[in-house]
C-alpha cells in the first residue's frame, strides 16, 4: 500500500543581509557654513578681549615695557578714580534712551498702523541719517545749537533755559558744552535704533485684535495699554538695548557737543589710549565698563519678562 511520503520541512526564511547604514552626506555642512563667522568672531573679538584682559593687569610703562604681573589692584584704582564718570555715562544713556523711547514710539506707531501709502518714505526718512557720518551729524548739532542760533533764541523766549540752567542741564544762556547739548546729541543719533525694532513689533501685531477690542468697548487709550504695549514689549527691550548700549560707550557727542564737567567714560578710555598711553587702565576701565552694561542688561531683561531675546 503506498503510503504518503512525509512532507519536507518549509524553508527557514533566509537570514537578511546586514544592511549598511546609509551614508550621511553632507553631515559637515553646516559646520563648513558657521566657519566664516567663528572664524570672524575669535579673530575680531575673542583675541582682542583676550589681549585686552592680558593688557589690564600689566605693569611698566612705555620705555621699559609692560609685562604681565597680574595686578588687579588696576581695576580697584581705575573704578575709585573714575566712578563719576561711570556713574554720568549711565546717567547720559539713559536719559537718550528714554527720550529716544519717547519719540520713537509714537513715530513707530504711526508708521505701523497710519501711514498707508507713505509708509516707505517715512521709513526712508527714518534710516536716511544713517547714509551721513556720525562724525558730520554729531558736528551739525553744534550749528543747530549755537549760541546765537534759533533753538537758543527760542528756548530764551520761552524761559526754558532758566528752568534747564536751575537744574544743572545748561550753563547760564547757552545750550553748547552742557550736558542737555549732550544728551540731545545721543537722542539724535541713535533714535533709529530705537524706531526700527518698535515698528518691527507693532508691525507684526494683528489688527483684528484692535478690533476685538473695539467690540469689546474698550477706549483707545486702554486698547493700547492692554494690547498693543504689551505686545510691543520685545520691540521695546531691543530698542533700548540697541540705545543704552552704544551711549553709554559713546564718547563723540560728550568730545564734540560737551566739556570737561560732561566727560563720559568713553571720553576716559580714549585719553588713556591714545594720549596719557596707560593701556593697563584703559583697558580695565573697559572691562568694568562691559561688566557693568552686561549685568544692568541682564537685570532689565530678566525684569521685563523677555529672557528669550537673550
Amino acid at each position: 500500500m503506498a503510503t504518503l511520503s512525509e512532507a519536507p520541512p518549509p524553508l527557514a526564511p533566509a537570514a537578511p543581509e546586514a544592511q549598511k547604514p546609509p551614508r550621511r552626506r553632507g553631515r559637515f555642512t553646516p559646520y563648513w557654513l558657521l566657519l566664516p563667522g567663528i572664524l570672524w568672531l575669535v579673530v575680531f573679538f575673542a583675541l582682542p578681549m583676550i589681549y585686552q584682559a592680558s593688557t589690564s593687569v600689566q605693569t611698566g610703562s612705555l620705555e621699559e615695557g609692560y609685562k604681565v604681573t597680574w595686578h588687579f589692584a588696576t581695576y580697584w584704582d581705575a573704578l575709585s578714580e573714575y566712578w563719576p564718570q561711570f556713574l554720568r555715562s549711565v546717567f547720559y544713556a539713559a536719559a537718550a534712551t528714554i527720550l529716544c523711547l519717547l519719540l520713537g514710539y509714537p513715530l513707530a506707531y504711526l508708521i505701523a498702523f497710519r501711514a498707508g501709502r507713505w509708509r516707505n518714505l517715512i521709513m526712508v526718512l527714518v534710516i536716511a541719517p544713517f547714509f551721513t557720518s556720525f562724525l558730520i551729524r554729531t558736528l551739525a548739532w553744534k550749528t543747530i545749537l549755537a549760541d546765537n542760533g534759533p533753538v537758543v533764541h527760542a528756548l530764551n523766549s520761552l524761559h526754558i533755559l532758566s528752568v534747564t540752567d536751575f537744574l544743572g542741564w545748561t550753563a547760564g544762556d547757552r545750550v553748547l558744552a552742557t550736558p542737555l547739548a549732550v544728551v540731545c546729541g545721543l537722542t539724535y543719533n541713535f533714535l533709529p535704533f530705537m524706531i526700527l525694532p518698535l515698528y518691527t513689533s507693532l508691525e507684526r501685531i494683528d489688527g483684528r485684535l484692535h478690533e476685538a477690542a473695539g467690540d469689546l468697548y474698550a477706549k483707545p487709550w486702554t486698547t493700547f495699554r492692554k494690547v498693543t504695549f504689551p505686545l510691543s514689549m520685545p520691540g521695546v527691550v531691543s530698542g533700548t538695548l540697541l540705545t543704552f548700549i552704544p551711549a553709554a560707550g559713546d564718547y563723540v557727542n560728550a568730545e564734540l557737543l560737551g566739556s570737561t564737567d560732561t566727560r563720559m567714560i568713553g571720553n576716559v578710555i580714549q585719553t588713556q589710549f591714545l594720549r596719557i598711553l596707560d593701556y593697563p587702565t584703559a583697558a580695565a576701565l573697559s572691562f568694568i565698563l562691559m561688566a557693568a552694561i552686561l549685568a544692568m542688561v541682564t537685570i532689565y531683561i530678566r525684569r521685563s519678562g523677555t529672557e528669550d531675546l537673550v
